[in-house]
């Protein structure tokens, strides 16, 4: 969980999108988080307060004159208390308050005498967010340090299609655990790999592996989360991309070496960090046909050739980025690693105990370099990978 101590205080204002609040609520709270939830009138006329008290179990405030708060001072008690101030949805009406320093209910007034950071998910009809006030509005509240999450372009309540519809409760969970996030690696570039390959036999069967793509997804989220600018090269996955990542989807063993060489001649990361499980063979001689089996016909003869070594190849350019390459093993894990590590020329080397950790949503990471081993105990493979981008971003600083 990457909001444990975290107190968020979430205000909702008027908008069909208060019902995604109820949601984020939810989730942020699954991350950790402990919520305190402040509502305008208007928002209490889309989704009661009642709603938010049972979700957060903490009271819901929606007056500046609240005897809750024992000095009567909601307006700053609530705001100090708390690491974050997040409005979601935020109406163009809201905006208009921030922008200009109104003060007329218990959640604009907490905006103005805050003392910690301020993010906004903007919910709004296209042709209000596309208005020339809230424009200005829009560019007023940037050169005041406001953090904007969204809005996306998608339908809207109204019938119509265009931007500011609100971001979905996942992608704000991501932007608000990427801002408590340490900038370890930001102004880097970051290229990984993930997920299994996929080598053919015939048009509809081939050879591939277990991986799911969850511990290279997790790193690439973590990158991100530390700054970093991510592509993430993938195999055949189910797994839907990370916020601020670029993604390239490949089939093949040749295909992830082509995309990763390309990017390496014409994007030169400072990292390149090798999690896909590539496959060592691929079949040399497949067939353009499926593959029939018939009474007594003797079984393929299928013959194999050896799949190009990613790792290693981008570990022998002549100014290679910071590698690091993983190693799934079902025994000797410390020992096959090491010996990895050295045939493959790379600075670290993270070995897993394999094939069980495919598709878990936990493990164990061993860190193998020329000082030797260390553990990274069993956590999540999201803990983990934070733990991961740390430890690469103290070595790349020393």
């Amino acid at each position: 969980m990457n909001l444990v101590n975290r107190r968020i205080l979430l205000g909702v204002t008027g908008g069909v999108a208060a019902y995604k609040a109820a949601e984020l609520v939810r989730r942020l709270q699954d991350q950790g988080a402990t919520m305190d939830v402040v509502m305008t009138e208007a928002a209490t006329r889309f989704v009661g307060t009642a709603t938010f008290q049972a979700l957060s179990g903490r009271p819901v405030y929606t007056d500046a004159w609240d005897t809750r708060v024992p000095n009567g001072m909601a307006h700053i008690e609530l705001g100090r208390a708390a690491d974050l101030l997040l409005i979601a949805p935020c109406s163009a009406d809201f905006l208009a308050k921030i922008a200009h320093g109104r003060a007329d209910d218990l959640l604009s007034t907490l905006c103005v005498a805050r003392n910690r950071p301020l993010a906004v998910a903007p919910a709004m009809n296209r042709e209000m967010w596309a208005n020339p006030a809230t424009r200005r509005n829009v560019a007023l509240l940037h050169e005041d340090g406001l953090v904007f999450i969204g809005p996306a372009a998608g339908d809207q309540a109204c019938g119509e299609t265009g931007d500011g519809r609100m971001s979905e409760p996942d992608e704000i969970v991501e932007a608000v655990v990427a801002h408590f996030t340490p900038r370890h690696l930001a102004g880097r570039r970051v290229l990984l790999t993930a997920g299994p390959t996929y080598e053919a036999i015939d048009p509809v069967r081939g050879i591939t592996n277990r991986s799911s793509g969850k511990m290279g997804f997790a790193i690439a989220r973590a990158c991100a989360r530390a700054g970093a600018d991510v592509e993430l090269v993938a195999g055949p996955c189910s797994l839907g991309t990370p916020p601020g990542v670029l993604r390239h989807d490949v089939i093949s063993a040749r295909d992830m070496h082509g995309i990763v060489m390309s990017r390496c001649d014409h994007w030169t990361p400072d990292v390149f960090v090798s999690v896909a499980a590539v496959a060592d063979w691929r079949v040399a001689n497949p067939s353009a046909r499926k593959l029939k089996k018939d009474a007594g016909q003797t079984p393929p003869s299928l013959e194999f050739a050896p799949n190009p070594d990613i790792l290693a190849d981008v570990a022998a350019r002549a100014n290679p980025p910071y590698c690091v390459g993983f190693a799934a093993e079902s025994e000797n894990l410390i020992e096959h690693a090491r010996d990895k590590r050295e045939r493959k020329r790379v600075p670290l080397l993270v070995g897993n105990i394999g094939p069980d950790t495919f598709g878990r949503d936990d493990n164990v990471l061993v860190l193998i370099d020329e000082q030797g081993s260390s553990e990274l105990p069993r956590a999540s493979k999201d803990d983990l990978a934070g733990a991961l981008v740390a430890e690469i971003a103290r070595r790349l600083k020393g």
